[in-house]
């Protein structure tokens, strides 16, 4: 994956469990293990992929530019139904439902023949269950498996949409099948994989999103929630944008985490990688050594921190800056940063017609902005308001 190239939930996702693992899959291609329950969701997506495709019918599409509709006219024919055509006509039956997950079955990843057979028995009840309820009230899809890219306020984002359908109120639902073991209302309310497939249909569709729901297909239940508000939505941006800006900087430090014990790539590791025999006795000694210096280091640095710390009260007493020692003169210097609530300062800018972001790596920027009088004082108050000063003394030796 080029520094530039699209990002999606699961390589956002990969890159903040751990950057290096993110290398190996999108820098270095290594190949995972296949895994039954990621064979089992493929089968069973690519299964209702076509079987609910036939009840299509695409709505108007935004343009490369971003802000005029494409007409039905620009749609390949074929969306709507024949004349006199019941939805449920358009449907496959249960039976040829069934074929299709004969076809579609994906065997890797299976520990044994006998899991095999227990997931293949599973996946049939899904269906056959899941698809009762389809026939029974058939849902409005404008999209299936559909492949969605924008641009999100610069950063390049993509994503495959499991189905976008028709609300009937006229607006559009996102939803995403999930064949997992369990699932929540709490897990639709917080999916940043929801908050991002909102994001692209918004920026690829011109209806407004109007749901977002994750299915669970093994109880039939789906787990609607709103669409993001904007501070989700500028949380997420948070986190994609530090994704974007280390993979920009090539940075890939591995991230020891709960994550481990499955990962795939622990025997090239840095943090899991055995010293070799012929090095051990050389490394233990260094490490002896380095152990000891840390010991004495504490020691030095509790000691110098106490004596700056006298320094500065007595500078502090006598009203000074500067104090001679024998070979040096100790100088008192002071240091001021600032921090800003950058959800506030983003939200303030966007009341106020502004489109740009605030640059989070320069507070300096930020603060320009509570003086710029091109915003209301009301704004300019809000974003002064959203920023704290530190001040910190330290002490340098001058000759």
């Amino acid at each position: 994956m080029r520094s530039g190239a699209p990002l999606s939930y699961s390589s956002v996702r990969a890159y903040l469990e751990c950057p290096l693992r993110w290398k190996y899959l999108y820098i270095d291609h290594l190949p995972e293990a296949p895994r039954s329950y990621f064979s089992f969701g493929r089968t069973i997506h690519s299964v209702l992929e076509e079987a609910i495709r036939p009840l299509v019918v695409p709505v108007a599409r935004r343009t490369p530019s971003g802000r005029s509709q494409r007409t039905l006219e620009d749609f390949r024919p074929g969306g709507a139904l024949p004349r006199g055509e019941s939805i449920a006509g358009a449907l496959p039956d249960a039976e040829a439902v069934m074929e299709i997950y004969r076809k579609a079955w994906v065997s890797d990843g299976y520990t044994s023949p006998e899991e095999e057979t227990r997931y293949r028995e599973l996946g049939a009840e899904i269906l056959s269950r899941y698809w009762a309820a389809v026939r029974a009230d058939p849902p409005t899809p404008v999209a299936v498996e559909e492949h969605l890219e924008a641009t999100w306020d610069g950063v390049p984002v993509h994503g495959f949409v499991d189905r976008i359908d028709r609300t009937p109120s006229g607006g559009l639902e996102v939803l995403d099948y999930k064949t997992s073991r369990e699932l929540s209302a709490a897990d639709a309310r917080e999916s940043d994989q929801l908050a991002l497939y909102q994001v692209l249909v918004r920026e690829n569709f011109t209806d407004p999103v109007e749901g977002l729901t994750l299915y669970h297909l093994r109880s039939l239940t789906p787990h609607r929630t709103k669409p993001r508000a904007a501070a989700a939505l500028d949380a997420l941006y948070g986190r994609v944008t530090t994704v974007r800006d280390g993979i920009r900087a090539e940075e890939y430090p591995p991230t020891p985490g709960r994550q481990c014990p499955r990962c795939d790539f622990r025997t090239i590791c840095p943090e899991f990688r055995e010293v070799p025999g012929t090095e051990k006795e050389r490394l233990t000694l260094l490490v002896d050594r380095f152990r000891e210096l840390r010991d004495r280091e504490q020691t030095l640095s509790t000691e110098l921190e106490a004596t700056a710390g006298e320094l500065h009260r007595e500078a502090e007493r006598l009203g000074l800056h500067r104090i001679p020692g024998s070979r040096e003169v100790a100088i008192r210097r002071r240091e001021e940063t600032w921090g800003f609530d950058m959800a506030t300062v983003d939200r303030v800018l966007r009341e106020n017609g502004r489109t740009e972001r605030a640059d989070r790596a320069d507070p300096g920027a930020v603060r320009k902005l509570a003086n710029d009088p091109k915003l209301p004082p009301e704004a300019r108050a809000a974003i002064a308001s959203a920023g704290s000063r530190r001040t910190r003394w330290y002490w340098e030796l001058e000759r």
